[in-house]
């Protein structure tokens, strides 16, 4: 019997509205604080709507959109270790700096790895013959 309350307590919902409201914060946060986040949301938004304009196949449009939540994914990455780091010290220190390097070369990885996804999906339709 007690092994039954154990599953109970981990599926159970309590506070998952909470966490609902507090991860949107974190979007919210980064769209309103952070100059790349709107960039790269603006430019998501985009690219999807460019791919409903091109009538791209379901498999092109999951791609496009798994595409585009990477690069998401990356800059809120990116954006947490950069206030993680900040938070702790101010001090210059050339592992925190690379640390700050490493987690920007991650968004421009995935941004490259975007663009190229992009221009498969896209050339055929903007370069018709």
């Amino acid at each position: 019997m007690r092994r039954f309350k154990v599953f109970r307590r981990i599926f159970h919902f309590h506070g998952f509205l909470e966490s609902l409201t507090l991860a949107l914060n974190g979007i919210v946060y980064l769209f309103l604080y952070h100059r790349n986040m709107r960039i790269i949301f603006l430019t998501g938004i985009a690219a999807f709507l460019l791919g409903i304009y091109f009538r791209l196949k379901g498999i092109e449009l999951i791609t496009l959109c798994l595409t585009i939540t990477v690069v998401f994914m990356a800059e809120m990455f990116n954006t947490a270790i950069e206030l993680l780091i900040d938070m702790t010290t101010r001090k210059y220190h050339t592992l925190i700096k690379l640390v700050k390097d490493i987690a920007a070369a991650v968004v421009l990885l995935a941004s490259l790895n975007a663009v190229a996804v992009g221009i498969i999906l896209f050339s055929k339709h903007i370069f018709k013959k």
